[in-house]
């Protein structure tokens, strides 16, 4: 089955197959019908399934009927929890939009670059508005961008930007555009918070869930290793020559580690580099494109890259410290294995942790062999649970100011 079957425009059919879209994903063969018949649809599919497109394809066969030489206006609004989402969704919609006669202006506004630029943009009048919500509420607020005119509003990652503490800036937002509107929700997961936020954006959505897009990760080769904490990093030098990996996503616990071993490994002679939210949006953009042009072969990210990155070929990616959320596990090892291709999700594991991955294994009906690797001891104590010290109240930031201090909002 090809894209023809969509009715596409030459135009569109001609950038679609310029940039290698052969065969429509499940996510893009239900819903790109649907949004050309003008429904609300509500769609549950994992990162990498194709949802992207499945927005992008046929919001832009609309946009092309446009011939209107005047000023342009906005038509199309889209909000993403993070910055690199919101520059793929907008690359997305440039990339798919190139053979069309008429130039279509698209601005991502996000934070972390010069607002003056972004209001510059959108000033000289644009189509499409890629955005995260908090940089958008700081240009509403200086009451220069007219949404007025939005036909099309879309929310990707609709749990992801939950779990970020958007909801205030959503209901801020739901306020000033129209009301008579097209309205494209996508999310992983569907939990009451999702579902509470929909109902205030649509009442009469049609609901698309792929089936595989929840927990089937039977394309990824799970390993999980026992290894002292001190020795992590010495296996992970030994399974990428064992195993001869060229491309490597390593998940670390906070940005300070992400750096400290970077740089360890770069002394070493790897091509290496750090990923977090300390970085310039410039330095993250380069450190993407830097990894996605397989000029680095090993990337330590905290994270911001589990979900929305869209990097092909990766060949392994490393639990180096265990996510927090028993769901940011599905997030990061789907990095690896997309596009139908194989790829390996390795969680490194001690007497500490392994309760925590015990409770990943279980909410997603895993059974992984736990390993040892010859040349790296280590003693498996009986009791590892682990009781944590009582929080305290009032002292704990809330996730809106870590994400803050981190340049993400």
């Amino acid at each position: 089955m090809s894209f023809d079957i969509f009715n596409l425009s030459l135009e569109l059919s001609k950038a679609l197959e310029k940039n290698n879209y052969k065969t429509p994903t499940p996510v893009q063969k239900e819903v790109i019908p649907l949004v050309k018949t003008k429904q609300d649809i509500m769609v549950q599919a994992k990162t990498g399934s194709g949802k992207t497109a499945s927005f992008v394809i046929p919001i832009l066969e609309t946009l092309k009927e446009n011939k209107d030489n005047k000023k342009a206006k906005i038509k199309v609004l889209v909000l993403a929890p993070t910055r690199e989402l919101t520059l793929q969704i907008a690359e997305s919609f440039s990339t798919l939009s190139r053979f069309f006669p008429k130039v279509l202006s698209i601005v991502s506004v996000i934070g972390g670059e010069k607002i003056g630029e972004q209001l510059l943009k959108i000033q000289k009048g644009c189509d499409i508005v890629v955005a995260t919500p908090g940089r958008l509420l700081d240009i509403i607020g200086k009451k220069q961008i007219d949404l007025s005119t939005i036909e099309y509003f879309v929310l990707d990652e609709a749990d992801k930007m939950l779990d970020l503490g958007f909801v205030q800036e959503l209901d801020e937002i739901l306020k000033i555009i129209p009301k008579n509107r097209q309205n494209l929700l996508f999310s992983a997961t569907y939990s009451q918070k999702v579902i509470d936020i929909a109902s205030k954006i649509t009442s009469n959505a049609v609901k698309v869930e792929i089936k595989d897009s929840t927990t089937h990760v039977e394309e990824i080769t799970q390993r999980a290793i026992f290894v002292k904490k001190e020795d992590r990093s010495a296996l992970l030098r030994h399974l990428i020559k064992e195993n001869k990996f060229k491309s490597v996503l390593v998940f670390m616990a906070n940005k300070r580690a992400t750096d400290n071993i970077a740089n360890k490994f770069i002394k070493k002679g790897y091509e290496a580099e750090s990923f977090h939210g300390d970085l310039t949006q410039e330095e993250r953009n380069l450190t993407l494109n830097d990894f996605k042009d397989k000029k680095i072969d090993i990337l330590f990210s905290t994270d911001i890259a589990s979900r929305g990155l869209h990097i092909d070929d990766i060949d392994c990616v490393v639990n180096f410290d265990l996510p927090r959320g028993t769901e940011d596990y599905i997030h990061r090892i789907g990095r690896t294995a997309r596009a139908g291709k194989s790829g390996t999700a390795i969680s490194f594991l001690d007497n500490e942790n392994l309760s925590h991955f015990k409770l990943i294994e279980k909410r997603y009906n895993l059974d992984i062999k736990k390993e040892q690797i010859e040349g790296f001891d280590f003693t498996l104590l009986k009791n590892t649970k682990q009781k944590g010290t009582a929080p305290v109240k009032g002292k704990r930031k809330s996730k809106k100011d870590k994400l803050r201090e981190q340049g993400l909002l």
